[in-house]
């Protein structure tokens, strides 16, 4: 199994990511295997399997960039949290000087209209996608790490100190 490492934080293989975002996405009311057996196979060889052979061979790319996941992983309407990593940067001060800005990862929430189009076509400019979709997924880890601050009432978010 080919193991991907995700933002520094965790490593997971792409079988596990691809069944993380398939739970957020079914949770939206994508059926998988619908999509499966209409993008893929005919026949349907069971989840695990599913997922496996999407890992295999980029087949991946075949369902994250799919209109019909991304308009059930990223809902319309519906307010999403996601991780803005942290980052650092340079730029110029009032003096001219230059100087590096460090920003600290934080939790973002948002409620566009049709915003799947917009992160479709952001997840198509980078160079690892799944990345990308990494960033919308809060994993435990993720809180526990303390690179990332739970969000005010998201059930998800709860963290054992």
């Amino acid at each position: 199994m080919v193991a991907v490492l995700v933002q520094g934080l965790v490593s997971m293989t792409k079988v596990e990511i691809l069944h993380i975002l398939l739970g957020q996405a079914r949770a939206n009311g994508f059926e998988f295997r619908k999509w499966f057996q209409t993008h893929i196979r005919p026949e349907w060889p069971g989840s695990k399997a599913a997922l496996e052979l999407l890992a295999t061979e980029s087949r991946h790319y075949a369902l994250i960039f799919s209109h019909e996941f991304a308009s059930h992983f990223w809902q319309e309407g519906r307010v999403i949290q996601f991780v803005v990593p942290g980052d650092s940067y340079q730029r110029r001060n009032a003096k001219g000087e230059l100087i590096e800005v460090k920003r600290k990862a934080f939790t973002r929430r948002t409620a566009k209209p049709d915003v799947w189009l917009y992160h479709l076509s952001k997840m198509a400019a980078t160079k690892e996608p799944l990345l990308y979709l990494r960033k919308f997924l809060l994993i435990e880890e993720d809180l526990k790490s303390g690179g990332v601050k739970p969000v005010k009432g998201n059930p998800a978010a709860k963290v054992e100190e």
